[in-house]
């Protein structure tokens, strides 16, 4: 028997999900999960504790995949390393000029926010390319010493280097690198052109000079997680999880560790890929609710959306940062179950974005939260068992979670129990809204897609929140409450390639759009075929980005083959035009325009199949008890409570019914009805 394990650090607990794989059929022998708490600042020690905690032997697992928050922590808690950055000259101050763009739109005294490195640490160097990557100016590199001689004496960690134009032709960047390596060894050095080949240059100096601030930290926390898991008899392949969706070598993740800004989701949205896959279903909305936050991406005919157009701490208030690295595209919000309902000063009630954490976590803890969380509303309402509470690990202080709704009721004239109700509609609204964002403003109907609900509380909430979208089915995976750790078992190696390179959309530029693609295919094969893969594990998906000639903004489109015909480019013309109707619902006569070349490589790794569960239609066994649930609007109803694990294939479940598991709990509401797959997944029929 082999073990493949995979965790996957949250905000406020660490997910594992660990399988014995059959080594003669790959089949799965038995699949096991476990929770903890998260121990920032040290994360490593919450994932060998859920580890040591599962009894797993190292030494028999052959395969580790992680995923983490330690780079967006150290990018939202400041807490990333002293950074400098060179650029051309006369760019030195392209991080605080940034854009135009004001969210705040009527606040005259708006600030634009500040750059993570500051002004005297930014340093210029004489250089100049024009746009196509031509050699205007050269690259006078006797002017480096003295400014690394400054950086030297004011503690720099880390240097980013940022040179105009770079993306068209990185010779430049590639010279001042070696040079500050050779002068500085021990210096963290990042180049705009390893993280991104795509124009814009503030953000393309933003990403250098993020990934510059957070290398030293994560670099240092994937090597202390190496170390830790050697030390422990691990012998096996160690990977990481990258925010474009796919898993990478440990190693190449630390020499670009931004690329993992937002490993964890990801994961979780690949999970579901994957689980439709199996199902035969294509068009998916996947849905995680934690602790801390509610995360949700769509599945378009199998594919996952992936974006370098990710941002930081955007909000109504800020324009905050960019990171232009491939990234799945994930609309995120405040609202988890550790989310804080609390009263503004005009008696309005408000859930998130605040939460609870681990520490002191909701009220029923009894941790010492004394603020009302979405959980806490949902153990008010008697949808979650007090008795039962995170599979019986805490007794839930109902006391206390009781005397929290009666004081935030009282600041509005509510008895408890309608406060809760309130917090948990409040908390439905907002992920709606979330949901609306990648479905309906994006010119996609919700009725025609399936919401794949995880996370510890995306069961809970799926069914209504599918009920107000008219989404027709929720899937509930097994095992969903670490799901998003099971996603990384079901991966392979993913690395983008981008590259601007505007073009008309023309026959007679077929060779240029056929050659730009087979420099990126040839650079991947390099970069796999180095660490021991073959040619035949590797395969690829490719896109364009397009736009209306004369506009700004382009649209991705996928394409089939990197050969370009009459034909070929006729019906790129067509999926484009489709494309750009479906997002801003109209379409031009002008002509299009390919802006840049996306190349997603593949590398194919061994994955564990999912065997079937027993089949087991009669249901009566797995009922626990009857208890009086509130489903707000249905009213409060006498609901047969299931035991997950006892449920067989084909069983069949009317609403209302609540479904315990040791890690969520899922709520069917009245005139709703479910059904278990052959892999124990839970359909509920809206």
């Amino acid at each position: 028997m082999k073990i493949r394990a995979a965790s996957d650090v949250g905000g406020t607990f660490t997910d594992l999900v660990y399988c014995e794989v059959n080594d003669q059929t790959g089949a799965i022998e038995s699949i096991q999960t476990k929770k903890g708490h998260t121990t920032p600042p040290n994360f490593e020690e919450g994932v060998l504790d859920t580890l040591k905690n599962a009894n797993i032997s190292f030494a028999e697992m052959v395969f580790f995949a992680h995923g983490s928050t330690v780079v967006i922590n150290a990018l939202t808690e400041r807490k990333g390393v002293k950074t400098g950055l060179i650029m051309t000259r006369g760019f030195r101050d392209i991080l605080e000029i940034a854009r135009g763009n004001r969210p705040d739109f009527f606040n005259l005294r708006y600030q634009k926010p500040e750059p993570f490195i500051p002004r005297y640490l930014r340093r210029e160097i004489t250089e100049r390319l024009d746009y196509k990557g031509k050699v205007i100016k050269g690259l006078a590199l006797e002017e480096l010493p003295p400014i690394l001689t400054d950086f030297k004496e004011e503690g720099v960690e880390a240097i980013a280097v940022c040179l105009l134009h770079s993306y068209a032709n990185p010779d430049h960047e590639q010279a001042l690198a070696a040079e500050i390596k050779s002068l500085w060894p021990d210096v963290a050095i990042i180049a705009s052109h390893h993280v991104s080949r795509e124009w814009r240059e503030y953000e393309r100096s933003n990403t250098a000079a993020l990934c510059a601030y957070v290398q030293p930290i994560a670099e240092k926390y994937l090597s202390n997680m190496e170390d830790a898991l050697h030390d422990n008899g691990f012998d096996g392949s160690f990977y990481v999880m990258r925010s474009n969706g796919g898993i990478d070598t440990v190693k190449s993740v630390k020499k670009i560790s931004i690329t993992a800004v937002e490993s964890g989701p990801a994961s979780g949205v690949l999970g579901a890929a994957a689980l439709g896959k199996l199902l035969d279903i294509q068009n998916i909305i996947a849905f995680d609710v934690g602790g801390t936050t509610a995360k949700c991406s769509l599945i378009d005919n199998g594919r996952v959306s992936v974006t370098s157009q990710y941002m930081i701490e955007k909000t109504t208030m800020s324009a905050g940062y960019p990171i232009m690295t491939p990234v799945v595209d994930i609309v995120e919000i405040g609202n988890g179950g550790g989310s804080i309902a609390w009263i503004d000063n005009y008696d309005k009630m408000h859930v998130g974005p605040q939460s609870a954490g681990a520490l002191p976590g909701p009220v029923a803890y009894g941790k010492g939260g004394s603020e009302p969380t979405t959980t806490d509303a949902n153990l008010m309402l008697n949808r979650i068992n007090p008795d039962y509470f995170i599979g019986g690990e805490i007794q839930a202080d109902m006391k206390k979670v009781y005397a929290a709704f009666e004081k935030l009721g009282d600041r509005i004239d509510l008895p408890p129990r309608d406060a809760a109700r309130g917090v948990v509609r409040i908390a439905n609204h907002n992920m709606a809204n979330a949901l609306k964002l990648v479905s309906t403003n994006r010119g996609y109907d919700p009725r025609d897609f399936t919401m794949v609900a995880f996370g510890g509380g995306g069961a809970m909430h799926a069914a209504a929140l599918a009920k107000e979208l008219n989404i027709p089915k929720v899937i509930v995976p097994a095992h969903s409450a670490v799901f998003s750790a099971w996603g990384m078992l079901l991966s392979d190696l993913r690395r983008d390639y981008v590259r601007t390179s505007p073009m008309p959309l023309d026959i007679l530029k077929a060779a240029a759009m056929s050659k730009a693609f087979v420099e990126m295919e040839n650079e991947s094969l390099a970069s796999f075929t180095e660490e021991g893969f073959s040619n035949d594990d590797i395969y690829f998906e490719r896109f364009l980005d397009m736009r209306y000639e004369g506009q700004e903004h382009s649209v991705r489109v996928p394409i089939t083959s990197s050969q370009f015909a009459e034909e070929s480019i006729d019906l790129l013309r067509r999926d484009f035009g489709d494309a750009y109707e479906r997002e801003y619902t109209y379409r031009l006569d002008n002509d299009v325009e390919i802006v840049s070349f996306h190349l997603a490589a593949y590398a194919t790794i061994e994955k564990p199949e999912l065997s079937a569960i027993a089949e087991n239609m009669d249901i009566k066994g797995a009922i626990k008890e009857m208890r009086d649930v509130d489903f707000d609007e249905a009213g409060i109803v006498k609901t047969v409570i299931y035991n997950r694990e006892k449920l067989g294939a084909g069983a069949n479940i009317k609403g209302p019914a609540v479904i315990e598991e040791s890690g969520t709990t899922t709520v069917i509401f009245p005139d709703q009805s479910a059904t278990v797959d052959q892999y124990g997944n839970l359909h509920i029929t809206i």
